[in-house]
């Protein structure tokens, strides 16, 4: 007789094929304000011992008054075959071994039903998604398998919907978005009509994940690409020379504006004008010469050179015309180098003067390590690593921003497939705690090896060809249907990101001190970038603890 054992559990858990429900803490009561997406999960296995029915395709049916603004997805495993670096305190992990892990969020393979192999432990994924002005209360939601219109198991919950709604994210948040990984994994030519229509699916993903800014590449990002070496072109800003003049062409840059606006984005990231890691030369800029295009500036272009400078003198400010025209100029952010070191900041200094002269007023960020940096003036906003942002923080530097990448590596909160979700999630309450205004990732879409030397299939190497511990690439999949599907790393820093606007909401009530201790319990009291509550029971407290005292007041 074929069984399914199922239980209800938080979004945080992570459930691999060879777990026992057992091992997973139940939940069934969850509480959300109106206008936040609240995600848990359904756990199933099943017994076949005692069937010879090959049947293995069984309706999955959503019940209570919550199903209509319900979605379901299916948490599907992937190979990680590089974890971690290796080097790494084991408790901060929930693996360590290669294998397959439980991580992409996708559609369900068959329509409305779900497989049920022998003895594997798998993850139904709900969202709930709450239409304007719902009324708040108490509601439930149901989720059953049934096997030829006989129901073998439902679970039940409840949600309470709190008379209230979180207020805007005001962090700022960037995933670079890298349009030339989309055209390679599809085979599509750049911003050709379906290139376009893959690129919105992505944008649309990850500002529905309060991922709020883009890197909007007029000229192709030199980004993780060896020395010599080049992406696939993506250049939305048409150049041409002629007589020492340079004309530009804004159509494809304003599209890709328009297109950014009507999925709910708000902030645009301008590339950086001088190659990685130093600054040494410019990045790959195609341009019309004599009626034919060619690669005019790139790795052979000296950053300092007098023809670079030249034409910066003509380009910045033309792009910088195109975002006012819409009333966007004070939306964009733009950069000079990615992580310099300290032995380039001369260097770095003189690169960033070439821009700086036409972008005052403009913020200008960079991630990078070292404090000379700031302290000598070189830089006014600069994004260090959340390992080393204290010395930032005791600054007071005034609107600061942080970012992370490397696997965890000192301890702190990462986005690494093989982490707990907490791990990731205890973002948002950092961020909070610090007041940071921006927080950068250098991959939503990361799907090349190393150094851009090869293009690769994200779901057999999330790792990037042992590049970096899987996750560190990107955040979302690309569908087989056109869409980016997302995965529980995604979901875990939306989820962080509404923690950030729940406290924002509860500073508004209550007051910041009040918030700030808020966090502060059941912590040993150190809470910072690389010391925090490991127990996700620790979060689901701080949002529920939150949710109540609002709708109580």
């Amino acid at each position: 007789m074929l069984s399914v054992e199922m239980k209800m559990v938080s979004s945080l858990e992570k459930c691999f094929y060879n777990e026992p429900l057992e091992s997973k803490a139940e939940k069934t009561r969850f509480i959300m304000f109106r206008n936040e997406r609240l995600s848990f999960q359904v756990l199933y296995r099943a017994d076949n011992r005692d069937t010879t029915d090959i049947q293995r395709w069984c309706p999955v049916q959503l019940g209570g008054a919550l199903a209509k603004y319900a979605t379901l997805r299916l948490v599907s495993h992937v190979p990680n075959m590089y974890p971690t670096y290796g080097m790494e305190p084991g408790g901060e992990f929930i693996r360590t071994e290669p294998g397959m892990y439980p991580d992409l969020l996708r559609p369900l393979i068959y329509p409305d039903a779900v497989s049920l192999p022998h003895g594997q432990s798998h993850a139904l994924w709900i969202d709930i998604d709450l239409p304007a002005g719902f009324a708040a209360g108490e509601y439930d939601i149901s989720v059953a398998i049934s096997h030829k219109d006989e129901e073998l198991n439902r679970v039940q919950g409840w949600v309470q919907v709190v008379d209230a709604e979180l207020p805007k994210q005001t962090l700022i948040h960037t995933e670079w978005f890298y349009t030339d990984c989309i055209a390679n994994h599809y085979h599509v030519k750049a911003f050709s009509e379906k290139h376009w229509k893959l690129i919105e699916s992505f944008m649309r993903t990850a500002v529905q994940n309060g991922i709020n800014m883009i890197l909007t590449p007029i000229f192709t990002p030199e980004l993780d690409t060896y020395i010599g070496g080049e992406r696939l072109t993506t250049q939305l800003v048409d150049i041409e020379l002629a007589d020492g003049k340079y004309t530009f062409g804004f159509e494809k840059l304003h599209r890709w504006i328009d297109l950014y606006l009507s999925c709910g984005g708000e902030y645009f990231e301008i590339p950086h004008f001088f190659t990685q890691w130093g600054a040494k030369a410019a990045p790959k800029i195609i341009v019309k010469v004599n009626g034919r295009k060619k690669k005019y500036f790139g790795w052979h272009t000296d950053s300092m050179g007098p023809e670079y400078g030249n034409f910066l003198d003509q380009f910045i400010p033309a792009v910088l015309a195109e975002f006012k025209k819409r009333g966007l100029d004070h939306k964009c952010f733009f950069h000079v180098s990615d992580e310099p070191h300290l032995e380039q900041l001369e260097q770095y200094s003189r690169c960033k003067n070439l821009i700086a002269k036409h972008l005052k007023g403009y913020p200008i960020i960079d991630a990078l390590s070292s404090f000379e940096f700031y302290s000598k003036g070189v830089l006014e906003k600069p994004v260090p690593h959340t390992r080393g942002a204290m010395p930032f923080i005791e600054a007071k530097v005034p609107g600061l921003w942080v970012y992370y990448c490397g696997g965890g590596k000192g301890g702190v909160s990462d986005r690494s497939i093989s982490m707990p979700s907490a791990r990731t999630r205890i973002l948002g309450v950092q961020l909070y705690l610090y007041n940071i205004e921006g927080f950068l990732h250098w991959g939503y879409n990361f799907y090349n090896s190393c150094h851009s030397r090869a293009v690769l299939d994200p779901y057999g190497y999330p790792d990037g060809g042992y590049f970096t511990p899987a996750g560190d690439c990107f955040l979302v999949y690309p569908g087989t249907d056109g869409e980016a599907w997302g995965s529980l790393r995604l979901n875990a820093l939306r989820e962080a990101m509404d923690d950030m606007r729940a406290l924002r909401l509860y500073e508004e009530k209550f007051g910041r001190e009040a918030a700030e201790k808020l966090i502060m319990e059941s912590t040993d009291g150190t809470l910072d970038f690389c010391h925090y509550p490991t127990d996700p029971q620790y979060l689901i407290n701080l949002r529920e603890t939150i949710a109540k005292e609002i709708a109580n007041a």
